[in-house]
């Protein structure tokens, strides 16, 4: 009877300071940053030339379901929208003096390049959100005893790997390599080459 009382008083208390204006903002909360500062763990020359990027985004639906027991009790399912970017670039550190031919009188070049490849998928998550996630009665009582209830790691890796996947079939490679061709030969018309011949491959 006590803690039903209890209750009670704490949810009328909850209305009244919902209700009588300004009375919630004395118990509002404030954010404060107590992070430490960034440390560099190290640093990287790059000589790759990126050419291309592309945005892509996508619907993860992740039904995770219990053998023996029906959703309500055993199960999750999350729906994420899962935005991001890969870049596909051309490496000209593998570019040796064998792969670079200039005539006598330096007016026609013929420059071999290593094909195009594309980085890591980026999440972004300014854009990555979950739009619902259900979950069993068990998976709810867990949460209660979890360090990170609202976790989606698994969502965002399963993002990850669809626009990875997407990326590799969109083109991106060959616009990049196509981007890269332009850049050199205005560069080495520039320079007063008037021929200018890129190869990629082997």
């Amino acid at each position: 009877m006590a803690a039903l009382v209890l209750v009670l008083a704490v949810l009328f208390a909850g209305i009244r300071l919902a209700v009588l204006p300004g009375i919630k903002d004395l118990f509002g909360t404030e954010t404060h940053d107590r992070s430490g500062p960034a440390l560099l763990k190290s640093i990287q020359d790059m000589s790759r030339y990126d050419a291309a990027s592309g945005n892509f985004q996508v619907v993860v639906d992740l039904d995770k379901d219990a053998k023996f027991l029906p959703d309500a009790i055993r199960g999750t399912r999350t729906l994420y929208v899962g935005a991001g970017t890969v870049d596909a670039y051309v490496d000209l550190g593998r570019v040796g003096e064998k792969d670079v031919t200039v005539d006598d009188d330096r007016t026609s070049a013929t420059i071999r390049l290593p094909h195009a490849r594309l980085g890591r998928p980026a999440l972004d998550p300014d854009h990555s959100y979950a739009v619902s996630k259900q979950r069993g009665l068990l998976d709810r009582l867990g949460d209660l005893f979890s360090d990170n209830p609202n976790s989606e790691q698994a969502v965002q890796q399963l993002a990850v790997r669809h626009i990875g996947d997407a990326a590799r079939t969109s083109g991106l490679t060959a616009r990049a390599e196509r981007n890269t061709t332009g850049m050199l030969q205005g560069l080495l018309r520039s320079l007063g080459f008037t021929e200018v011949r890129i190869a990629y491959g082997t």
